[in-house]
């Protein structure tokens, strides 16, 4: 019998490069977990990665959900309605407008091309004020539109669409059906929007995180704690613990009920990640080589 080929011994750099992220990124997360079953003064005194209970864990939800009559669902529900409804009209914007900067010409595309590039590349905070002037103008200041409209038309999901259909998809299949008598909307409707499910997941998918994690233009433009998104919800919740806050008063959060509302924060994304990855592979390799 031929003999079995060794194994090579593994690469020392590589298992340097998962210790570390080990310990600067897993060790976090579990740490968190953890600390969501404790109480407040096993999570001091305590083995940090020793599990607490599940009755502390219960007493925490308890404590939690009594926060502000049930304020941390009512931020969830927020959160979900900001980002979905969001997501609905990006993917409606997102993949026409990819498409029309890739496959077709028209006077100035190359300009506007250029500036969904520096958009894109800009960082959110330096659009919040420029956001919050021209939400003021049209009155839209404290409704759930002043959150979902500037999120909603995504530069990075439009630059993802024009990448994937400039690479993916041969200007032939276009000629092809247009020599067929196809219009240019039913050339989108029934060969590129068919075609457009690998792009549309990644695109759905850094929208959903994009409108998830939005903190600073929440922050500023809703005045109303009823109607903020689970991410600004923390930061009052981080007010409202005393050891962070001597003034924090009677209705105090402990440092339990913190991490499990920001288990809760994060468990959306998490899911969204889990039940989509096999589209999101899909969606980066898409375009990586041509024939």
């Amino acid at each position: 019998m031929p003999a079995s080929p060794r194994r090579k011994p593994p690469n020392p750099a590589a298992v340097l490069v998962l210790a570390l992220f080990v310990v600067f990124f897993a060790l976090p997360v579990l740490w968190l977990v953890l600390a969501a079953t404790k109480t407040d003064d096993q999570l001091v005194h305590g083995n940090p990665l020793s599990f607490g209970s599940w009755d502390a864990l219960g007493d925490n939800w308890t404590a939690l959900t009594s926060f502000g009559d049930n304020a941390i669902l009512r931020w969830l529900g927020n959160s979900a309605t900001y980002s979905f409804v969001a997501l609905a009209i990006t993917l409606c914007v997102a993949i026409p407008a990819g498409y029309a900067l890739a496959m077709t010409e028209f006077r100035g595309r190359r300009t506007l091309l250029v500036a969904t590039l520096v958009v894109m590349l800009m960082p959110n905070a330096t659009l919040v004020v420029p956001l919050f002037l021209e939400a003021n103008a049209v009155h839209l200041i404290g409704s759930m539109w002043s959150i979902i409209l500037p999120y909603a038309f995504y530069p990075f999901g439009v630059y993802l669409t024009y990448i994937y259909y400039s690479t993916s998809m041969p200007r032939d299949l276009i000629d092809a059906a247009t020599l067929d008598g196809c219009s240019p909307f039913g050339v989108f409707r029934h060969i590129a929007l068919p075609l457009a499910a690998p792009v549309a997941a990644l695109v759905g998918f850094f929208s959903f995180v994009a409108n998830w994690t939005n903190y600073f233009l929440p922050y500023v433009l809703l005045p109303e704690s009823d109607q903020f998104p689970v991410q600004v919800g923390l930061g009052t919740l981080l007010a409202a613990v005393p050891q962070f806050n001597p003034t924090a008063g009677t209705a105090a959060v402990h440092r339990p009920e913190l991490a499990l509302a920001t288990l809760l924060a994060i468990t959306p994304v998490l899911v969204v990640f889990l039940f989509s990855q096999r589209f999101l592979v899909a969606g980066m390799l898409a375009g990586a080589t041509k024939e």
